[in-house]
């Protein structure tokens, strides 16, 4: 008898209003614990005093699906079916925000298109946070209006499938629904008129705008060019370290002539890449006197060896 609707309850939906809840949750909450004692004999009086107790909103949680207070006094509402100027008040009630909570999820779950979006699209402007506990059992926080576009938008909330409402641009078309106006617009309109009327105002800042930008750029394009100056100078000094110590084992074998010939070769590449004939013309008289040298040395090995024939 207890968990039975009132007689006075009309068919929401087609269906008698509990139904909207699935049976297996249902009858979870026929059997919790706050269900027996504390929603027992309630009236639509006294369901405000519970609703204002509320801390959290939520569905079920845990492995053995535990339904949440917000959830018991929801199927509360659905049993006994409050007037729907109660409903009313409960979601304009502006000091409990769980009261209002309360009071959109059942008008989401009862209401018609056109109530829903009537009395819950004001809400958007509530940015204040609310609990809501997940499946897991834990706690994480969401904002009013994102709670309401849930109700509006989601299939399901709270783990429960809500009822299927028109399109809002459906009933624009028909008319039965004023166009939406968000709150952002007349923002935007005081920036368009303040800029209207203050003209000098909008070029100045546009030049300024590009005076930064070009500024910028000017910057930008200096410091590419002191880095690759850098990367450039870098690898300058790592090539002349190299051709160092090439020369100095070029210095070390004098009579090879294919060693000292490899080290010209390798320096000459080296100052080549880097312009360093421009920078230093002793490599120059250099690599000149060590060819002079090296065919001297040659001609000196060829006429010894003619000797040793003879």
């Amino acid at each position: 008898m207890a968990n039975r609707t009132v007689k006075e309850a009309k068919n929401i939906h087609g269906t008698n209003p509990q139904y909207l809840v699935e049976k297996i949750i249902r009858s979870r909450i026929y059997d919790s614990k706050y269900w027996k004692e504390q929603c027992f004999a309630l009236t639509a009086e006294l369901l405000v005093d519970k609703a204002m107790e509320l801390r959290f909103i939520g569905g079920v949680y845990g492995g053995n699906i535990k339904p949440t207070q917000f959830l018991c006094l929801t199927l509360k509402m659905l049993q006994i079916q409050p007037e729907k100027d109660i409903v009313v008040e409960f979601i304009k009630n502006e000091e409990f925000k769980y009261v209002r909570a309360l009071g959109a999820f059942y008008l989401r779950l009862t209401g018609s298109a056109l109530d829903c979006y009537k009395y819950l699209e004001p809400l958007y402007i509530d940015n204040r946070k609310l609990r809501r506990q997940n499946r897991v059992g834990h706690f994480e926080i969401v904002y009013m209006d994102e709670f309401i576009d849930e109700l509006l938008r989601s299939d399901r909330v709270c783990d429960i499938i809500l009822p299927r409402i028109q399109k809002r641009s459906i009933l624009e078309e028909n008319n039965e629904l004023e166009p939406k106006v968000s709150v952002l617009d007349e923002d935007l309109d005081d920036e368009i008129i303040s800029d209207e009327e203050n003209p000098a105002e909008i070029e100045e800042e546009s030049k300024n705008k590009a005076h930064k930008r070009s500024r910028k750029e000017r910057s930008r394009s200096a410091s590419a060019e002191r880095s690759g100056y850098n990367v450039r100078s870098r690898d300058y000094n790592a090539e002349l370290e190299r051709y160092q110590r090439e020369r100095d084992r070029a210095r070390d074998i004098p009579n090879n002539s294919s060693s000292s010939r490899h080290y010209y070769e390798e320096r000459d590449r080296v100052l080549r890449s880097h312009g360093g004939y421009e920078r230093d013309d002793r490599y120059i008289r250099d690599s000149k006197r060590h060819e002079i040298r090296d065919s001297r040395s040659d001609r000196e090995r060829e006429r010894e060896r003619r000797d040793r024939r003879h």
